[in-house]
């Protein structure tokens, strides 16, 4: 039996990570009768972020950031009503093309999204929740 290389090991990783996100997010697409493209971005420039103002105004204790993001996107989904799929289409391709900018480094589509998309929130949400328990 061939041995798998540590380099294997983390194609294998990071292309189980971006299939198991990709999946959720389509299923909750289908669900929801959007797109790919309009979950992709209400879950990660809308919902993720807000989770972060919620949390962010604890700590300050008080409500800032929240009401500010809230009527960011109010106003965003007002504005876009009629061609927000669009706008949606859009804002992925614009998140596409920056996470291909990351071939400079070494990164493919897969590892930029994994990193970008996954790693560095979940750093995020840690060191904030960190912050929650630690703040009074």
């Amino acid at each position: 039996m061939k041995k798998l290389k540590a380099s294997s090991i983390s194609v294998f990783t990071i292309l189980g990570v971006f299939g198991a996100v990709a999946l959720a997010l389509k299923v909750m697409a289908k669900a929801l009768h959007m797109n790919y493209n309009e979950i992709n971005i209400i879950v990660y420039y809308l919902i993720i972020p807000l989770s972060w103002c919620v949390m962010i105004d604890y700590i300050i204790g008080l409500p800032i950031t929240t009401p500010i993001w809230i009527l960011l996107w109010i106003y965003i989904i007002w504005s876009k009503q009629k061609f927000f799929r669009k706008w949606c289409d859009v804002a992925f391709q614009l998140s596409v093309d920056f996470l291909l900018k990351f071939q400079r480094i070494g990164w493919n589509y897969w590892k930029a999204s994994v990193i970008i998309c996954v790693v560095i929130p979940i750093i995020i949400y840690a060191a904030l929740i960190w912050l929650m328990m630690n703040s009074n």
